[in-house]
């Protein structure tokens, strides 16, 4: 009688446990997804990928039968990581280019985003966006980005990817490089990054 007091006792303060871990931070809501590591042809990168899943889930998705996502794998993940792609500006070189792909959010507690930077020969980066001005944040369902950079003739190579900071989860899906005509507005924060010459509001009342 008294192990059997003790059993039930247990399994009370286990899922009150539980339960008060599901208030406590909705992370363990995010839908189960189908691991299959890194997908095909994707690389894992980023400050502290160790604190992060990467995957492919077959239960999310815009077309076809599969998405990629990356969520974070502890309640207080460190640092970002990204899932992401090089590839030679060769046949991109004095052009403007669109990144498009379709992005889905989860309580994403820190940020989240698609990016993608253009470099020369040594590394350096000619044109960047990885949407800083325009963070994905908490929830959404499958939406629509686009990320749009010129490529300078000197262009060596092409990065892009998702990438995620802090708690949540975010999916990827059709994903697409095309070539623009020079009228589409770029979204290149160096390029559109404001020079300040001169200190400004220093009274604090503009």
């Amino acid at each position: 009688m008294k192990f059997r007091l003790v059993f039930i006792l247990f399994l009370l303060g286990f899922f009150s446990t539980q339960i008060f871990s599901q208030n406590n931070y909705p992370l363990v809501s995010v839908p189960q997804t189908h691991d299959r590591d890194i997908p095909n042809g994707w690389l894992l990168g980023g400050s502290n990928p160790q604190d992060y899943a990467v995957g492919v889930d077959l239960g999310e998705q815009v077309s076809g039968y599969a998405s990629a996502y990356l969520k974070s794998a502890s309640s207080n993940p460190v640092g970002f990581v990204t899932l992401m792609q090089n590839f030679k500006a060769n046949n991109y070189r004095a052009q403007r280019i669109k990144l498009s792909a379709f992005v889905k959010t989860r309580y994403i507690g820190g940020w989240a985003a698609l990016w993608m930077r253009v470099n020369d020969a040594g590394g350096k980066p000619l044109s960047f966006d990885d949407m800083r001005d325009r963070p994905l944040i908490g929830s959404s369902e499958w939406t629509k980005i686009e990320i749009v950079l010129d490529v300078p003739p000197i262009s060596d190579e092409i990065s892009f990817g998702i990438l995620l900071q802090g708690r949540g989860q975010i999916w990827i899906d059709n994903v697409n490089i095309t070539i623009v005509n020079n009228d589409v507005p770029v979204t290149d924060v160096l390029k559109n990054k404001e020079e300040n010459y001169s200190p400004k509001n220093l009274d604090f009342e503009e």
